[in-house]
């Protein structure tokens, strides 16, 4: 194994597997960069980024900058020979960029040039894509437009989700990275360009990208709810409620109209779509505990059938 001083950048849980595997291997992580700590759920508990939990329970220096464009002397002040970023969510100075004498490398989750941006997984699986995968590149000042060092490619099952799809990509960056860093701090590698021409973005998303229209052929619907679940989430807007959608499958088969609640079906909540139906399995209110359809049916499901969801993403 190569030595080099390294600096990881990363922040959710895709980020802090790798970072583990990498230390756990023997790595000299030098210093780890995060986003700051979060107020998270209901009571606002200001709660550490999943990377900087495995940085301080393996005793690293962690750094938190509100805006790295501005706040990277410290990091610089580590005299790192290598950065790796893996999810970290913000961009890296020039300064940064030009200081490791072996480069900064990026750990992407799709087959650059496709899938540019910050959601790129959650946006493979919505666009219905049958395969994505992990991209080790060097980093530019552009986003995600560095020659790419390796690729490799893994298919999208149909029952994958979001959560999923992420475990599996957190792992196949960790298994590229140990098989090719020690090619990378010796220089052999040799870098391809991108082709520009061929490039798709997948932007971060916002919040009308959390709204399901059911009112859409049913694989683009069932698509749509996996790419997002569990986080940040896929909900519905019916009789002025809001329902946020946890487990789903679909079916090629009409009951009713799109958008239309049809009662419980195979023990889940059936709701309408073009050329099928979706069945939501768990489902919760808002202010509510998620419950199984037949909870949920038993009680304020009941209600609901007959009516239809909303087709449009009011703010």
């Amino acid at each position: 194994m190569e030595n080099a001083r390294i600096v990881f950048m990363g922040t959710p849980e895709f980020s802090a597997n790798v970072l583990k595997g990498l230390i756990e291997k023997g790595y000299d992580i030098v210093g780890v960069v995060t986003q700051a700590d979060k107020k998270v759920g209901r009571k606002q508990i200001l709660t550490p980024s999943s990377v900087k939990k495995v940085a301080l329970e393996y005793g690293l220096k962690v750094f938190t900058p509100f805006k790295i464009r501005k706040e990277y002397e410290d990091i610089l002040a580590l005299e790192p020979e290598l950065v790796i970023t893996c999810a970290y969510g913000q961009i890296i100075p020039k300064a940064i960029l030009d200081a490791p004498k072996y480069g900064c490398i990026n750990t992407h989750g799709s087959l650059l040039p496709k899938y540019r941006g910050g959601a790129p997984i959650q946006r493979a699986i919505i666009n219905g894509e049958k395969e994505t995968g992990i991209t080790l590149m060097y980093m530019s000042e552009k986003m995600d437009e560095g020659d790419i060092l390796f690729k490799e490619a893994i298919p999208i099952a149909i029952d994958d989700t979001n959560e999923t799809l992420f475990s599996k990509l957190s792992d196949l960056a960790l298994k590229m990275l140990l098989e090719h860093l020690d090619e990378i701090i010796s220089g052999n590698v040799r870098p391809i360009k991108q082709d520009h021409t061929q490039a798709t973005y997948a932007y971060n998303l916002k919040k009308e990208d959390e709204f399901i229209n059911f009112n859409d052929d049913v694989l683009k619907v069932y698509n749509h709810i996996r790419g997002l679940l569990s986080n940040p989430g896929a909900y519905g807007i019916i009789d002025d409620k809001k329902l946020k959608f946890h487990k789903v499958r679909y079916i090629n088969e009409v009951f009713t109209e799109p958008c239309k609640v049809y009662g419980l079906y195979d023990k889940a909540l059936l709701v309408g779509a073009k050329n099928g139906s979706i069945l939501i399995d768990e489902i919760q209110s808002e202010g509510k505990n998620k419950m199984q359809a037949k909870d949920f049916y038993n009680g304020l499901g009941k209600t609901l059938v007959n009516k239809s969801f909303k087709e449009n993403y009011e703010d």
